[in-house]
């Protein structure tokens, strides 16, 4: 019988699987809102009394649980390291009512306060004594980052400013990762997705806010840093050429200590693309990104067998050339509905050179919007396209959303089980 790390394996090295693998919260892109995962839960499970972790405090992504993933078609389970978006641990758990009434449980670092608008806003470190990093309106579901952006000084930039927050990761921060990664390997047969701690992607829109730093320093405005891509390239490339250095230093840390036990890492998270085309040209992705790409991916593959996952929004069809010529091997969401993203001309054109990770369905329309059977007979087409030949880990177009009708996760569930018997 194939176990589930043999089927991820066999789909990241192109070769067709017994069945179609699935991945439901291994990573922070690929997961649902905890309110969601709470209703698919209590559906699936009962146990009404049950509260879900949230593990992902800025997109409040909900644990999927080791009960739960038992319960469903899942081959993939991430290994994170101990620290949260915000600077704390993820530990000390502690009771949470959501806006919607849903009832979870935080880290107990968790400590937002409200305003007089009844938003909840957040600090780094949940430092009260600080600045507010982030705010959730009223009623609302994720946190949205709080500029704290200083004036900027042209005369005085400082490439290390926008570094601050990448440091080289501690003997104690690598033993806790490598005991993770250790006891899901030995315990369990799934696949094993890396969230790896000390390696946060060049430019990721989550991350150059930095909600955790008690003072940022630098370009931190999202709006500034993507205009810096062209107005400030060299400056840009000092931030990456240093980013680079502590993340492959990391990266060989943890190789040292985690070995093959892993399948695949995620890299980055950097969105490229809007609805209906690229948000920076593909000569600035080759001038400013490039290079720093292909030396982080280099050095994982000189060291390690692991998979590189590259996590890019939108409509990027004229980047995936780049993106394999750059030595990325995995590629999600996958967003099908963007303009140039056919399921099947993505498939024909680079199906044989880059696993897609993603795609399953479409989260802004049909899974929150359609009927049972829309989603069923979507689910079922996707698979149908992108698992011919492997290549293919089935996940919902990024996170799942709140408000999803449980019958449509329900249907998109037993759409993969009625998949495995392949004509």
């Amino acid at each position: 019988m194939t176990t589930s790390r043999e089927r991820l394996d066999a789909t990241l090295n192109h070769r067709q699987p017994d069945r179609v693998v699935v991945d439901l919260g291994a990573s922070g892109v690929t997961g649902a809102h905890a309110s969601t995962v709470s209703r698919l839960r209590a559906a699936i499970l009962g146990e009404p009394d049950y509260r879900v972790r949230v593990f992902h405090l800025l997109m409040f992504s909900g644990e999927i649980d080791d009960r739960l993933r038992a319960a469903l078609p899942v081959d993939v389970v991430g290994v994170s390291g101990r620290t949260g978006s915000f600077g704390f641990r993820n530990e000390g758990w502690k009771p949470w009512q959501l806006f919607d009434g849903t009832e979870v449980m935080v880290a107990g670092g968790f400590d937002p306060t409200t305003d007089a608008e009844g938003n909840l806003l957040m600090y780094p470190l949940g430092d009260r004594s600080l600045r507010p990093s982030a705010i959730m309106p009223k009623g609302g579901h994720y946190f949205d980052p709080i500029v704290r952006q200083d004036p900027i000084d042209e005369d005085h930039l400082d490439p290390a400013d926008n570094c601050e927050e990448f440091s080289l990761l501690g003997e104690d921060d690598v033993a806790d990762y490598a005991a993770r990664v250790a006891q899901l390997y030995d315990t369990t047969d799934y696949g094993l997705f890396g969230n790896l701690p000390g390696v946060w992607g060049l430019g990721d829109a989550m991350h150059v806010p930095a909600v955790a730093l008690p003072h940022p320093r630098g370009i931190r405005d999202l709006e500034e840093w993507y205009m810096s891509l062209v107005a400030r390239p060299d400056y840009i490339r000092a931030v990456f050429e240093r980013e680079t250095e502590i993340t492959i230093e990391n990266i060989r840390r943890l190789a040292e200590r985690v070995g093959d036990r892993l399948a695949v890492v995620r890299i980055c998270g950097t969105d490229f693309g809007g609805q209906e085309g690229l948000l920076i040209s593909r000569q600035t992705y080759r001038s400013v990104f490039r290079p720093y790409y292909r030396a982080i991916n280099e050095a994982v593959h000189r060291l390690t067998n692991w998979k590189t996952f590259k996590h890019c929004d939108g409509a990027i069809f004229d980047l995936i050339g780049d993106f394999i010529d750059d030595g990325f091997d995995v590629l999600n969401p996958i967003q099908t509905a963007t303009t140039g993203m056919d399921p099947r001309n993505l498939k024909r054109e680079f199906g044989d050179r880059i696993v897609f990770w993603g795609a399953g369905v479409e989260t802004q329309t049909t899974l929150p919007f359609g009927t049972p059977d829309e989603v069923y007979r979507e689910v079922r087409e996707r698979i149908d396209i992108f698992n011919d030949g492997g290549g293919f880990v089935f996940a919902a177009i990024h996170n799942i959303q709140p408000g999803v009708p449980v019958p449509n996760l329900l249907a998109m569930f037993d759409a993969i089980r009625d998949s495995y018997q392949r004509p």
